[in-house]
């Protein structure tokens, strides 16, 4: 299924005072909110009649708007060392509020599907008598029902665990998001505006990451992008935020046909809109290859010093090039236990030829 269009939820609109009470802990990354979507609708399967919570960040919430299986989104936002974090709950008496918050709903139940010491005491917190979640960073003792987390295996499988550990049948796996009309028609105009008519196959590519010395390199970008353009007479549309405006023009300028600029114009959610409508997304291991992934789009992700075991795209027509190496997956603590490349990439990553990631964009317009 491609995506889901938002409308009026069928639940949570008239809870009774019996209601069960559940908050759900999932907060930060794009990919980590992306992921825990199956998560929340096998729980509203299991359960139609509670009221659901969902702790998120406020700046990657944006992205399941329109989710028609949860109440709330309850936002929490100290201060990190993430690009996203905005520091709303910064200071202790920020803190002490927000637990007061928690407690005051009085939920029967919190599922914790972070990781950190942290996120337990938040539910313990709460005061909710069951509290179920990854038995993981000794705090097992905070948790009503602890849960085995698997390295081995994806993170969407290790959340549905969680359900399958308390009983909660899990019926599919399968990741969504949702568009407005508005939404979809701010991509239409945007597109026509530049060029690309409603016919043209857009192959999106996203040569950029947060820590741009586990990228790809941008030259194999660039040929990717010509080379498609060659064969398939499509139109690239180049994606990144607003940090990447100087490199991604300067990749610009030697992709031919001109791409479609999306750098650092629009919103997440008019991104997810844009990207929608491409025929192919080639990207590195980021936020925007989950998002391409919950909206359908056939994708090809390149995967470097970490694995995609866990973190991979989730999909039937996600494809993944990836080297492992001895040294896989590092601690991404350049470079300590590998030597850089003569264009200063990590031995992994750029093994990876243009070749193989052409083989891969072919499967899609075979």
């Amino acid at each position: 299924m491609r995506r889901r269009k938002s409308g009026s939820r069928d639940w949570g609109l008239v809870k009774s005072k019996e209601a069960k009470k559940i908050l759900v802990l999932r907060y930060r990354f794009i990919g980590d909110t992306i992921l825990t979507v199956p998560f929340l609708r096998n729980l509203r399967r299991a359960e139609p009649d509670a009221y659901i919570a969902w702790v998120v960040a406020p700046g990657s919430s944006e992205i399941v708007q329109g989710i028609p299986y949860v109440d709330e989104l309850i936002y929490w936002d100290p201060v990190t060392i993430h690009a996203d974090s905005r520091g709303a709950h910064r200071t202790l008496a920020a803190k002490i509020g927000f637990i007061r918050e928690l407690r005051a709903k009085r939920f029967d139940k919190v599922y914790v599907l972070k990781r950190s010491l942290s996120s337990a005491l938040i539910a313990r917190l709460t005061g909710a008598q069951e509290r179920v979640g990854f038995d993981t960073e000794g705090r097992g003792f905070l948790l009503t029902k602890r849960v085995s987390y698997r390295h081995d295996r994806h993170e969407v499988q290790n959340f549905l665990d969680v359900l399958r550990a308390d009983g909660v049948p899990v019926v599919d796996d399968y990741l969504e998001a949702w568009l407005s009309p508005e939404e979809e028609r701010f991509a239409e105009e945007y597109l026509a505006a530049r060029g690309a008519l409603p016919d043209t196959p857009l192959m999106a590519i996203h040569p950029f990451a947060a820590n741009q010395t586990r990228a790809w390199h941008g030259d194999n970008f660039i040929e990717v992008a010509n080379r498609f353009q060659q064969l398939h007479g499509g139109r690239i549309v180049l994606f990144g935020g607003g940090r990447d405006g100087e490199l991604a023009d300067s990749m610009g300028k030697r992709i031919s046909p001109e791409p479609v600029m999306a750098v650092g114009s629009t919103t997440l959610r008019q991104t997810m809109a844009i990207l929608a409508r491409c025929r192919l997304l080639v990207c590195n291991d980021s936020g925007i290859m989950h998002l391409g992934a919950a909206l359908g789009v056939p994708l090809v992700a390149i995967f470097g010093p970490q694995s995609p075991v866990k973190f991979g795209p989730w999909g039937s027509r996600c494809r993944v090039v990836y080297s492992e190496f001895p040294c896989s997956p590092c601690k991404q603590k350049f470079f300590t236990e590998c030597e850089p490349s003569p264009r200063g990439k990590p031995e992994c990553v750029e093994s990876i030829t243009v070749q193989r990631v052409m083989d891969e964009i072919g499967i899609f317009f075979a």
